[in-house]
């Protein structure tokens, strides 16, 4: 519901006219709502231009021409009753300063491509594989704890390939905030044909901080064309993401358009609508040097409704604030380390802004068009925390911003300014608020409803799933079948082995309704059988004497008659009642729609699934 409603208010949006590039934004925080801010606007030339904050409708971007003067129309706003406090719309880059692709590419980059399977998709094994994953023990987490991810991850970037064969199992319909459009794919930046596949091409130079396995025609439209300086960034990203929890769902939300460049009013409009929409993780690869109130309300905002944000720490090779990764509270700022576990020349420092580290030098992931590409950057660090994030959820669902910090907080030491040290999943999953005592199991039956008829069987499955690793015999049970009716579990137990969801059959087994005649057999009271019986004889006797008496006296004997025939009749009558035989007993499973709940039990955890059985 809540996805409609906001989806609503994107397609108002939609309706308004764009603002051309040169207008001046403002993001404003107002009570009036959007009716009272159009009044405003008639009368001092500016345009609402929609809402930032989804189904709240308290935050708006509003525009005016370039030639009206920012810092004037500005103070207009905060002294105007109603309005609460306005900003001036940032333009934010993705694109760094030092993460730059080494010249010559190193040895044997991006080489093995050997396909293998990764959770049900085929990838190169020189992605799955990996130092980085090496490095972070990304195999050992998943192995030892029986963990693939848990949960939505959304990326507030410049979109994703939707066709790549990596990652289209898991990708939701996300959202195009540069457009204000459905969908968040990032080929509809690239204005060219797309190239076909070219397996055995050598990895070529397609940005400053990426070289993807390309034709060379194709990535010399990419190289050095600043309308493409980040194309593919958001694929990347979302590669990294599915390396780390690849059975996480992923939100590609595009607020940022190919050469890298996006509005801060689309991040924030991204972030409500992460939290709106049911994501669970939100990853920003992208800093800013200027700070946003507005920015922190979203981020605030999220961490209340449950959302753990990771940002990477930037690329400027120095010790600086930027945002949103010095806001701790709610985010976990990541710096890049290299493979020899020190700081990448590149990689912003400081405990101010960084929470953790993690690799972020030739980092193989996905790019656009089927491929793969290598990159450099903070900007593919953070989503190894972001990634280990949705692992940790599977381990204890209810984890909040603070206890995942404290979980990843356990790294491996890198040396001063760097944080927490460097991510180490093993350790991290071992800290999760409860350790090992939090495996537990999942219980889920289906369908959630079926029909059948009286004297045939219904089936249901119910399934048990590990969480966190848990090995455990669990035990069936059911209640709830009607009456007439027996439920059965086959098998009654299952063994699981910390990884792999265990089904067995549940079977309702009626009885066919009878036929026979609701009145049953004729039956008389024993005491309307006696009285019966006395009358008659009484009645025989009565007959005898009136043979021999005169007509008088046969009247006087006749009425005498008539009152003893009367007490018989009532005595009989009162008698019967109190005999009268019960209805008979139902016969077969009543027709009805019962619940049926479905207990697993394993040692002090139980769990239960209801479903809804109609019986005709």
């Amino acid at each position: 519901m809540k996805r409609k409603v906001f989806c609503g208010l994107l397609f108002l949006w939609g309706l308004c006219a764009a603002p051309a590039a040169a207008d001046n934004r403002f993001i404003v925080r107002s009570s009036l709502g959007a009716g009272g801010l159009s009044s405003f606007c008639l009368v001092n030339g500016c345009s609402v231009a929609g809402a930032l904050d989804g189904t709240l409708g308290q935050l708006f971007l509003l525009t005016t021409p370039a030639a009206v003067d920012p810092a004037l129309f500005l103070n207009l706003l905060r002294s105007t009753p109603g309005i609460v406090d306005a900003e001036v719309d940032q333009l934010i880059s993705l694109v760094g300063l030092l993460n730059r692709v080494p010249a010559p590419l190193p040895s044997g980059l991006l080489s093995d491509r050997t396909p293998i399977n990764y959770f049900g998709a085929t990838v190169w094994n020189g992605y799955a594989n990996q130092p980085a994953a090496t490095i972070v023990q990304v195999s050992s987490a998943q192995t030892q704890f029986g963990v693939a991810g848990r949960g939505i991850i959304a990326d507030i970037d410049t979109g994703v390939d939707p066709t790549h064969p990596a990652l289209a199992a898991v990708l939701l319909p996300g959202y195009d905030f540069t457009r204000n459009q459905p969908g968040g794919s990032e080929l509809t930046d690239f204005a060219s044909p797309a190239p076909a596949p070219c397996p055995s091409c050598q990895p070529a130079i397609v940005n400053q901080s990426s070289a993807a396995v390309l034709d060379q025609s194709s990535a010399a439209v990419l190289d050095g064309n600043l309308q493409y300086a980040a194309f593919g960034h958001g694929t990347m990203v979302m590669g990294i993401l599915h390396l780390v929890a690849p059975q996480a769902q992923l939100l590609p939300l595009k607020a940022f358009r190919s050469d890298g460049t996006g509005f801060l009013s689309d991040i924030v409009r991204a972030i409500y609508f992460a939290a709106q929409n049911g994501a669970n993780v939100i990853n920003m690869s992208f800093d800013t040097k200027t700070n946003s109130p507005e920015l922190t309300n979203a981020l605030n905002y999220a961490n209340q409704l449950g959302l753990i944000c990771v940002a990477s720490a930037g690329n400027d090779g120095t010790q600086e604030i930027v945002y949103p990764a010095v806001l701790q509270n709610d985010v976990m700022g990541v710096a890049s380390t290299s493979d020899l576990d020190t700081r990448s020349s590149f990689s912003n420092f400081g405990n101010a802004i960084v929470w953790v580290a993690a690799p972020g030098e030739a980092i193989i992931t996905t790019y656009p068009f089927s491929t793969y590409a290598a990159g450099w950057g903070t900007s593919f660090s953070a989503p190894f925390i972001s990634g280990g994030v949705a692992l940790l959820l599977q381990r204890a669902a209810n984890l909040n911003q603070s206890q995942a910090a404290t979980a990843l907080a356990h790294a491996q030491p890198v040396g001063p300014d760097m944080g927490n040290g460097r991510l180490d999943l093993v350790q991290a999953l071992q800290a999760t608020p409860g350790g090992p005592s939090g495996a537990d199991f999942t219980v889920l039956a289906g369908p959630s409803a079926t029909t059948t008829t009286a004297g045939e069987p219904a089936n249901f499955t119910v399934a048990a799933e590990p969480v966190g690793g848990f090995s455990q015999t669990v035990t069936w049970t059911c209640t709830g079948a009607p009456a007439q009716s027996t439920c059965q579990v086959d098998p009654s137990m299952v063994k699981l082995d910390g990884a792999h969801a265990a089904t067995s059959t549940v079977t309702i087994h009626t009885t066919p309704r009878s036929a026979a005649s609701p009145w049953g057999p004729l039956r008389l009271p024993p005491l309307i059988l006696v009285w019966g019986t006395t009358a008659c004889l009484a009645w025989l006797a009565l007959w005898a004497m009136l043979l021999n008496q005169d007509r008088r006296s046969r009247e006087r004997v006749w009425l005498g008659a008539a009152a003893v025939i009367c007490v018989v009749v009532m005595c009989a009558s009162c008698g019967g009642s109190s005999t009268s035989p019960p209805p008979p007993p139902p016969v077969g499973t009543p027709a009805g729609t019962y619940t049926i709940s479905v207990i697993g039990s394993s040692g002090n955890l139980s769990h239960t699934s209801a479903v809804k059985l109609t019986v005709q």
